[in-house]
């Protein structure tokens, strides 16, 4: 039996929010655009970071408020796709 690495502790198909720590740069930071096993890169040093927790996005109309925008170009998943991964999963088949 094939064991697949886990490098995030959620292990779904579907997006999830997501905390990160770059300990070399000691950042911290939250996206509402984690996915199973992809990283984030550090906007300090560009190191590609895995978050140490994740947890299911909240459900509600409140919009994004003053979050800034995601970095598409700093995103495993998006980078993968060509495209913002937070819509992602509406579309497609898997």
């Amino acid at each position: 039996m094939v064991e697949t690495i886990r490098l995030t502790p959620y292990q779904g198909k579907r997006r999830a929010c997501g905390m990160f720590h770059c300990e070399k740069c000691d950042k911290h930071w939250f996206s509402a655009n984690s996915w199973a096993n992809s990283y984030q890169k550090c906007l300090g040093c560009k190191g590609k970071i895995y978050p140490y927790r994740q947890f299911r996005p909240w459900q509600g109309s409140s919009g994004r408020g003053g979050a800034p925008q995601h970095p598409q170009d700093m995103c495993q998943k998006c980078i993968q796709i060509g495209q913002f991964c937070g819509r992602w999963e509406l579309f497609s088949k898997s």
